[in-house]
C-alpha cells in the first residue's frame, strides 16, 4: 500500500513537471535569424496562468498564459546584428544561443522553389563557398492537414555550409547570398514547399470561404473521414504489393512485360524524354509500364556498359533484356545511371523495360536528350524517341513506404499545405515572401485564366494572417518556356497563366514578378539555372523592400498603337533602353492579327529606346491585335533592356 502511494506520489510529481516545461514552437531554435526594425513575436505554451519573461539583450518582457496555456510577447524593434541569446522563463527555463537578427524571407511554392542546390547548374561548385555565418537556413517537411496546426516537426534553424546548404531550395539559396552581399545584414531563409502543388491547398479556410470556387471544393474537406481513407489505402497498398512483388519476379515467375519476346504491339507511343502529361496520357498518378527496342554495334564494349535513362518522377524499376539493372525510389530529380552488369547485353537487339510510378504532379521519363544513353565510354546510344507504354490499372497508395504518413494528398483540397506549412509559421517576423508555383495551375486555359483570381486571393489571405504593419513583399517568378515550341502562333495554357502572373504584379500593391522567359528548358520543367532566378528576385526585393535605385525588370508592354499594317508598342521598365540579341537587329516573338483574330509570325524591330514597331506579314490586311511570346514556349524571344533582362509576354488583346 504504502510502494503504491510513492509510486501514485512520484507520478504526480513527474506530470506535473512535465505540464510546466515551456514548449516553444519549432521555427525557434539556436542559430535563428529575428525580423530587425518590427516587433519581434515570440510566443510559446505553457501551464494556464503560467507567468513568462522573455529576455533578449537589453529587453526583459513579461507575459501570462491563457486559460489553454498558449502565451504570446512581442519584443520592441532591433537594429540588425548579433550574435545573441535569448531566455524564456516560467518554472522551467530555456535559452537559445546564436541569434541574429536581420531580414527573415519565407521561400514557397512548387518543385522549381524546392529544387535543391546541389542539383543546378555549377551548383556543387557553389558549395564549396556556401560557409556564411550570415545565412541561416530552416526546412518545413512535407505534411498536409484537415485544420490549422500550431507547430512543425523540424531539426531547426542550421548555419550554411556546404552540408547544410546542398538540398535547400536553389532558388532560395541564390536570392538570400545576394541580399546577404548587397545589404550586409543577416538573412534568414524559411523554406516552404512542396513539388507539383496548386496554388488552393496553400490558402486558408478563411479566404476559401469568400470565394465561390474556392468555397464549393473546400466545403467537400468537412465530409473527410480519415479512419476511413486509410483504409482504403490499406486496401490499395495491399494490391499494390502484390503487384510489385509480381513486377520483381517473387510470385515465381518473372512479369511477362520484363520479357524481351513479349509482344507489345498494342500498346500506345510517346516520344520521350518527356513527362507523361505532355506525351499524351494527360493528368495521372500511378504506374505505367515503357519499353524501347535498341540497337548495339559489334563494336561496342558489353563489359564496360553505362545506362542513363533520364530522371523519372518519381520511381522506377529498369531491366534490361528481363534482368533489373537498377531501382531507385522517391527521386524525382534524380539521374538514373545504373552500371550494367557483363552478360546482360548482347551486339545487335536489345531491350529495355521501365516500371515507372508517380506519386503527385508531374509523371514519367523526362529531363534533357543526352541524358538518355547507353555507353561503353567510347560509342553512345541515344535511347531519345519513341517508346511503347501501357498504363498499370491500380490506384497508388499515397505513400507506399509509409501508408500512415500523409494519408490527404496536398492537392485533394484547399487548405491542407497551409494548414500544416504556413499556418505553424503565423505570426514569426518575416520580410516578405519569395514564391516560385504556377505549373500545377497551368492544365488548361481556363484553370491558367482562373490563376489571376486564386494567387492574388492566397498573397492577401497570408498578408491578413500575418497581421504586420502594411503589405509585406511579396515577391514571384513567372513561369520559364517549357514543352515543343509551337510552329505555327496559337492559344496554349501557359501564356495565359503567365498573363495572370503579370496581372497580379500590376494590381496586387507591392508585389514583384521575376521574369525569366530565356531560361526555361523544352525538355524539362526544371531548369537548372537557378542562379539567375535568384538573382532576378534579389533584383526585385532590392527595389520593392528596400527602395533601391536599380532596374528590377525587363520591358513590359504599356502602349498599343496600330497604324494600318504596322503597330507601334511601347514599354515600360526599359532601363538605359531596349536592344536585341541578334545579329541583324530583329526582334523575334510578334505575332500580328488583323480583324479575322488569326495570328501569324511578324518582323519587328526596336525603333526607339522604348518602342518596337512590328509589320504585318502580307496574310493580314490591317494590324488588330499584337502577341509577343505568346505559348508554352516561345524559345527565340529575344528583346531586353540593355541591363539584361527579358521583356515580359503579353497580347494587346481580350480574346
Amino acid at each position: 500500500m504504502k510502494l503504491r502511494l510513492f509510486l501514485s506520489i512520484s507520478l504526480l510529481t513527474i506530470s506535473g513537471l512535465i505540464a510546466a516545461n515551456i514548449k516553444l514552437p519549432e521555427i525557434f531554435s539556436d542559430n535563428m535569424v529575428l525580423q530587425r526594425d518590427i516587433e519581434i513575436p515570440v510566443w510559446g505554451w505553457a501551464d494556464a496562468g503560467e507567468r513568462i519573461t522573455i529576455s533578449f539583450g537589453e529587453q526583459k518582457v513579461k507575459t501570462i498564459a491563457d486559460k489553454d496555456g498558449k502565451w504570446m510577447a512581442r519584443l520592441a524593434p532591433e537594429k540588425a546584428g548579433g550574435p545573441f541569446s535569448m531566455t524564456i522563463r516560467g518554472k522551467t527555463e530555456i535559452t537559445l544561443k546564436n541569434i541574429l537578427v536581420g531580414d527573415v524571407w519565407l521561400c514557397s511554392g512548387q518543385s522549381n522553389m524546392e529544387w535543391p542546390l546541389w542539383n543546378t547548374n555549377k551548383g556543387m561548385e557553389e558549395l564549396k563557398n556556401a560557409d556564411n555565418e550570415f545565412i541561416r537556413l530552416i526546412e518545413v517537411p512535407h505534411t498536409t492537414s484537415l485544420s490549422p496546426e500550431n507547430d512543425i516537426v523540424s531539426d531547426g534553424w542550421v548555419v550554411s555550409n556546404a552540408e547544410t546548404a546542398r538540398n535547400f531550395s536553389a532558388v532560395g539559396y541564390y536570392f538570400g547570398i545576394l541580399l546577404e552581399e548587397k545589404l550586409d545584414i543577416p538573412i534568414g531563409l524559411i523554406h516552404s514547399s512542396w513539388g507539383g502543388t496548386r496554388v488552393e491547398p496553400w490558402t486558408s479556410a478563411e479566404s476559401c470561404e469568400k470565394n465561390s470556387f474556392l468555397k464549393e471544393w473546400y466545403e467537400k474537406i468537412k465530409q473527410v473521414d480519415i479512419e476511413t481513407l486509410k483504409k482504403q489505402e490499406a486496401e490499395k497498398l495491399s494490391k499494390y504489393n502484390d503487384l510489385l512483388d509480381k513486377a520483381l519476379g517473387k510470385t515465381g515467375t518473372p512479369h511477362p512485360f520484363v520479357n524481351p519476346e513479349y509482344n507489345d504491339g498494342e500498346w500506345q507511343q510517346m516520344n520521350l524524354p518527356s513527362l507523361w502529361e505532355d506525351g499524351g496520357i494527360g493528368e495521372f498518378d500511378g504506374i505505367v509500364w515503357f519499353r524501347k527496342k535498341f540497337a548495339l554495334p559489334e563494336n561496342f564494349n558489353l563489359n564496360k556498359a553505362a545506362l542513363k535513362i533520364g530522371k523519372i518522377d518519381d520511381t522506377d524499376i529498369t531491366w534490361l533484356n528481363g534482368t533489373i539493372v537498377g531501382q531507385t525510389y522517391m527521386q524525382y530529380a534524380k539521374l538514373r545511371e545504373y552500371v550494367i552488369p557483363e552478360g546482360i547485353l548482347i551486339h545487335g537487339e536489345n531491350t529495355i523495360t521501365v516500371r515507372v510510378e508517380d506519386y503527385i504532379g508531374g509523371g514519367g521519363i523526362y529531363g534533357n536528350y543526352d541524358e538518355m544513353v547507353i555507353s561503353d565510354g567510347e560509342t553512345r546510344v541515344s535511347l531519345t524517341g519513341s517508346w511503347k507504354y501501357k498504363k498499370e490499372d491500380i490506384s497508388v497508395p499515397r505513400n507506399p513506404r509509409n501508408p500512415d504518413a500523409n494519408i490527404l494528398r496536398p492537392n485533394d483540397y484547399p487548405t491542407l499545405l497551409y494548414n500544416a506549412m504556413i499556418n505553424p509559421l503565423v505570426p514569426y517576423g518575416i520580410k516578405g515572401v519569395i514564391w516560385y508555383q504556377g505549373e500545377s495551375n497551368a492544365g488548361s486555359i481556363t484553370e491558367s485564366v482562373r490563376y489571376r483570381e486564386l494567387f492574388p486571393i492566397m498573397i492577401n489571405d497570408w498578408r491578413n494572417k500575418w497581421e504586420q504593419e502594411g503589405d509585406f513583399t511579396f515577391l514571384f517568378v513567372q513561369l520559364a518556356n517549357y514543352m515543343e515550341p509551337a510552329e505555327e502562333p496559337k492559344d496554349e495554357s501557359w501564356a495565359y497563366l503567365r498573363e495572370s502572373q503579370t496581372i497580379t504584379s500590376e494590381t496586387v500593391p507591392n508585389t514583384g514578378m521575376a521574369c525569366i522567359i530565356d531560361i526555361g528548358e523544352a525538355n524539362d520543367i526544371h531548369p537548372r539555372n537557378k542562379k539567375d532566378v535568384g538573382y532576378r528576385l534579389a533584383l526585385a526585393a532590392l527595389k520593392k523592400a528596400y527602395q533601391k535605385d536599380v532596374v528590377y525588370s525587363g520591358p513590359f508592354f504599356d502602349e498599343f498603337s496600330p497604324e494600318g499594317r504596322k503597330a507601334i508598342l511601347t514599354f515600360t521598365h526599359v532601363g538605359s533602353g531596349l536592344t536585341v540579341k541578334d545579329r541583324y537587329g530583329y526582334v523575334n516573338g510578334f505575332a500580328v492579327a488583323g480583324p479575322d483574330k488569326k495570328f501569324y509570325f511578324a518582323k519587328a524591330e526596336i525603333t526607339d529606346r522604348d518602342k518596337v514597331t512590328v509589320y504585318a506579314p502580307p496574310d493580314v490586311p490591317e494590324i488588330v491585335s499584337v502577341r509577343y511570346g505568346w505559348a508554352n514556349n516561345p524559345d527565340d524571344l529575344n528583346l531586353y533592356n540593355k541591363e539584361g533582362l527579358p521583356a515580359v509576354p503579353f497580347r494587346t488583346d481580350n480574346w
